[in-house]
């Protein structure tokens, strides 16, 4: 690719922009001018970008002159408010909040999966990037759809303090310190304290007894995979681990698949790994999982409970799949193809 793009980074000094702005380097994305932009309180910081420092700029609606692509990671609230003077400045929005996923003008895209969906961004020049969890869920999901075709997903989450932020993490750093040192724990970013502990709770509850996040899960992932009638269901846990989700999947299908049969699918999918030896020990950790960008999957069974049902065990990196490289990668589809 000869060509270059000018890129925004929208969001640059949070756990995600800076991601996106590492990923950005090691993927080689061919960048012309890279402008970071973030709040008030960040602007004037340096930021290291290819080896050269860059200035942050206050986010504004005049910010996305001359830009190509802008990757969005500053929140919902900001990205309603500045993701349309983007798009009519002739940027296309890759936006990782929630504000932009379910609109029915508004693709939502994980590369793996409905890369042709990319397309879709010329209605209102914006493209979401999925919740952490669908992501990694679905990248695993989908080629098993394609085999067998899924009826019914049952999945609980075990989400990294990441997932909320830096002060998330800091806060985890915390409370063990204090415990460590016995002192009494500082609780400011949950409910409850969240070292050694896990928290059913992630977002705000709705209605019908479900959290946000865990609709988030429901909904993205019939959008995504083009499949509004399967059902899913989910429950979301905040668990004391600071990078890497994982979930516990239980599949229904349509016709049996045996566990040698989605070993072998999986093992030839895109973004996938498949770990798994439970004898030597060997399985998804999210140790292993942090730093990269492939989804692992493991302890894939058949359950003995019906008979068109499998288990997996799935595992990802929330910042780097979950967020900032899905973002760079739709950036590429649209290089490649689009712009």
């Amino acid at each position: 690719m000869s060509r270059t793009f000018n890129v925004a980074v929208a969001g640059a000094t949070g756990a995600v922009g800076q991601t996106m702005l590492r990923v950005l380097e090691e993927r080689e994305f061919p960048v012309g001018e890279i402008r970071l932009l973030a709040s008030e309180r960040s602007e004037g910081k340096r930021l290291v970008f290819r080896g050269r420092e860059e200035t942050v700029h206050r986010l504004d609606h005049d910010s996305f002159d001359g830009i190509d692509i802008a990757l969005f990671s500053c929140g919902g609230g900001r990205s309603l408010t500045y993701a349309p003077s983007a798009a009519r400045a002739g940027a296309v929005v890759v936006d990782n909040s929630s504000a932009w996923r379910m609109d029915p003008e508004v693709p939502l895209v994980v590369p793996e999966v409905n890369p042709d969906d990319v397309a879709g961004y010329k209605t209102k020049g914006i493209i979401a990037n999925p919740n952490c969890s669908t992501i990694q869920m679905v990248v695993v999901l989908k080629p098993l759809h394609d085999a067998a075709r899924i009826r019914r997903v049952v999945v609980a989450t075990y989400q990294a303090v990441s997932g909320t932020g830096q002060k998330a993490i800091r806060e985890l750093e915390a409370q063990v310190r204090a415990w460590a040192e016995g002192r009494p724990m500082p609780v400011e970013v949950y409910p409850h304290r969240i070292a050694f502990n896990c928290l059913p709770h992630i977002d705000v509850f709705e209605a019908n007894g479900y959290t946000k996040e865990e609709m988030k899960m429901v909904n993205e992932t019939r959008k995504i995979m083009g499949a509004p009638d399967i059902q899913v269901s989910a429950t979301t846990v905040r668990v004391p681990v600071f990078y890497g989700h994982s979930e516990a999947v239980n599949v229904e299908f349509e016709r049996k698949i045996t566990a040698g049969e989605a070993r072998e699918i999986l093992s030839a999918a895109p973004g996938v790994r498949v770990v798994d030896d439970p004898a030597e020990a060997r399985y998804p950790l999210a140790i292993d999982a942090e730093g990269q960008d492939l989804t692992l999957v493991g302890r894939i069974r058949e359950d003995i409970s019906q008979t068109n049902g499998l288990d997996l065990w799935i595992v990802a990196d929330n910042i780097r799949k979950g967020a900032a490289t899905n973002a760079v990668q739709i950036a590429e589809i649209l290089a490649r193809d689009y712009l």
